[in-house]
């Protein structure tokens, strides 16, 4: 491939596929967790995951680190990002937290990305950049506004605000700390350690119990192939490429691309004030990423 078809394929089809994949993720939810409680679900999801990428390594006769710090890097990263993010998310819908609520909680986390990786990482985005961040996140609110719904009381807020800390923070360590440690080895040392998060989570507060009907079956083999192995792969290919403050903003696209799925999928509504929202979230995305 030539070096221009190749920084095309990056620049543009990835960041498109990252969030058609990842907006899947809500899809996969939802058929799910009516089957488990949430830790559960995702320990599972998690423990399969990390299994799966540990055949990887036999396979192609990869090696563990043998250096502390990269198993300890990789750990924080995936407690962040998976325990912390997905478990906070997971628990605040499973307790009657609408997903528009979550949807625009979560939605800030561009912004507080470009904040602190300005302090932290000594990023600085231009005010054509900001901008967009502002108008990403007005267009978020558009979209996700008629269907807000519960907020879940104060235990569902504050888990949608642990999650937005957590991912955000996952974004700026994945950058920092573990940009360089190999996709392969990290991911399977991140779910791990996620695993063994939602394990000590699920054996404390839940009953541990799963339905394993047809319907949460392909939920989970979609969640652990599909996002698991494809789309949290390629958001860390794009963190070691990018801005951490402009991946971040490819988050602005998820609920748009959320509601049209849920349209065609299940018949929600979709109004014209939601494609106003996505047409300002494009355009929000669009000025930082060329910001």
């Amino acid at each position: 491939m030539s070096p221009h078809r190749s920084e095309l394929l990056m620049t543009v089809f990835a960041p498109l596929l990252f969030v058609l994949l990842w907006s899947t993720g809500f899809l996969g939810a939802k058929f799910g967790m009516p089957h488990a409680e949430p830790f559960t679900f995702l320990g599972y999801r998690f423990t399969l995951t990390s299994v799966l990428f540990f055949v990887v390594l036999l396979v192609m006769r990869v090696r563990l680190p043998r250096d502390p710090k990269t198993w300890l890097h990789a750990a924080v990263v995936g407690i962040l990002m998976h325990g912390i993010y997905l478990g906070g998310v997971f628990y605040a819908v499973h307790n009657g937290t609408s997903g528009g609520i979550s949807a625009l909680i979560v939605g800030v986390q561009p912004v507080l990305t470009a904040v602190l990786a300005g302090l932290l990482l000594s990023e600085r985005l231009s005010a054509r950049a900001w901008f967009g961040l502002a108008l990403g996140f007005a267009g978020i609110t558009m979209v996700v506004w008629e269907q807000a719904g519960d907020t879940g009381g104060f235990r569902g807020i504050m888990a949608c605000v642990t999650s937005l800390i957590g991912i955000t923070l996952a974004t700026l360590y994945q950058k920092r700390f573990a940009g360089a440690i190999d996709l392969r080895v990290g991911s399977t040392i991140q779910f791990g350690a996620a695993a063994l998060m939602m394990w000590i989570f699920a054996f404390s507060a839940e009953t541990m119990v799963v339905d394993w009907t047809q319907e949460s079956i392909l939920a989970m083999a979609w969640l652990v192939v599909v996002m698991s192995f494809g789309a949290v792969t390629l958001l860390y290919v794009l963190i070691r490429r990018g801005a951490a403050s402009k991946v971040a903003s490819l988050f602005y696209l998820v609920p748009p691309v959320v509601a049209i799925e849920t349209y065609f999928l299940f018949g929600e509504t979709l109004t014209a004030l939601a494609l106003v929202g996505m047409a300002a979230a494009m355009l929000g995305v669009a000025l930082v990423t060329r910001g």
